[in-house]
Protein backbone atom coordinates (compact mmCIF):
# COMPACT_ATOMS: atom_id res chain seq x y z
CA UNK A 1 0.00 0.00 0.00
CA UNK A 2 1.38 3.66 -0.91
CA UNK A 3 1.80 6.69 1.64
CA UNK A 4 -0.51 8.59 -0.16
CA UNK A 5 -4.57 7.77 -1.68
CA UNK A 6 -5.54 7.21 -4.92
CA UNK A 7 -6.06 10.15 -7.22
CA UNK A 8 -9.78 9.47 -7.76
CA UNK A 9 -11.81 7.40 -5.26
CA UNK A 10 -15.35 6.89 -4.57
CA UNK A 11 -17.02 5.27 -1.50
CA UNK A 12 -19.89 3.93 -4.03
CA UNK A 13 -19.50 -0.13 -4.46
CA UNK A 14 -20.39 0.12 -7.63
CA UNK A 15 -17.88 2.45 -9.14
CA UNK A 16 -15.21 1.55 -11.08
CA UNK A 17 -13.63 4.12 -8.95
CA UNK A 18 -13.82 2.13 -5.74
CA UNK A 19 -11.33 1.00 -3.54
CA UNK A 20 -12.25 -1.43 -0.70
CA UNK A 21 -8.47 -1.39 0.56
CA UNK A 22 -8.34 2.35 0.50
CA UNK A 23 -11.60 3.13 2.56
CA UNK A 24 -10.82 0.74 4.63
CA UNK A 25 -7.77 2.47 5.79
CA UNK A 26 -9.41 5.99 6.52
CA UNK A 27 -9.19 8.46 3.68
CA UNK A 28 -9.59 12.45 4.91
CA UNK A 29 -10.28 14.94 2.34
CA UNK A 30 -9.20 18.54 2.69
CA UNK A 31 -11.08 21.09 0.32
CA UNK A 32 -10.06 24.39 -0.01
CA UNK A 33 -8.25 24.36 3.16
CA UNK A 34 -11.49 22.46 5.30
CA UNK A 35 -11.54 19.06 6.54
CA UNK A 36 -15.11 17.58 4.84
CA UNK A 37 -16.79 14.57 5.88
CA UNK A 38 -19.21 14.14 3.78
CA UNK A 39 -17.18 13.51 0.81
CA UNK A 40 -18.68 10.86 -1.77
CA UNK A 41 -16.90 11.10 -4.20
CA UNK A 42 -12.76 12.95 -5.15
CA UNK A 43 -10.70 13.67 -7.95
CA UNK A 44 -7.41 15.52 -6.71
CA UNK A 45 -6.32 15.94 -10.54
CA UNK A 46 -9.82 17.46 -12.21
CA UNK A 47 -9.79 19.65 -8.55
CA UNK A 48 -13.59 18.83 -7.61
CA UNK A 49 -15.61 16.75 -4.90
CA UNK A 50 -18.80 14.84 -4.79
CA UNK A 51 -21.06 15.57 -1.76
CA UNK A 52 -24.78 14.46 -0.59
CA UNK A 53 -27.32 17.04 -1.38
CA UNK A 54 -29.61 16.44 2.26
CA UNK A 55 -31.84 13.06 2.32
CA UNK A 56 -33.21 13.54 -1.38
CA UNK A 57 -32.73 10.05 -3.03
CA UNK A 58 -32.84 9.58 -7.03
CA UNK A 59 -35.28 7.50 -8.63
CA UNK A 60 -32.79 4.02 -7.96
CA UNK A 61 -32.60 5.03 -4.57
CA UNK A 62 -28.97 6.72 -4.41
CA UNK A 63 -28.45 9.62 -2.81
CA UNK A 64 -28.69 12.95 -4.52
CA UNK A 65 -25.12 14.50 -5.07
CA UNK A 66 -23.98 17.83 -6.06
CA UNK A 67 -20.02 18.58 -8.00
CA UNK A 68 -18.10 21.32 -6.10
CA UNK A 69 -14.75 22.37 -7.67
CA UNK A 70 -11.96 23.84 -6.08
CA UNK A 71 -8.37 22.47 -4.46
CA UNK A 72 -8.56 18.55 -3.39
CA UNK A 73 -5.68 17.35 -0.80
CA UNK A 74 -6.43 13.20 0.10
CA UNK A 75 -4.90 12.02 2.92
CA UNK A 76 -4.69 8.88 4.99
CA UNK A 77 -6.45 9.04 8.27
CA UNK A 78 -4.43 5.96 9.99
CA UNK A 79 -1.16 7.81 9.54
CA UNK A 80 -0.33 11.12 11.02
CA UNK A 81 -2.39 14.03 8.66
CA UNK A 82 -0.54 16.48 7.54
CA UNK A 83 -0.41 19.50 9.97
CA UNK A 84 -0.30 23.06 8.31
Amino acid sequence: MTDSPPEHLAINPQSPFHDADALARGVGVRFNGIERDNVEEYSVGEGWIRVQVGKARDRRGNPMTMKISGKVEPYFLDGAAKAE
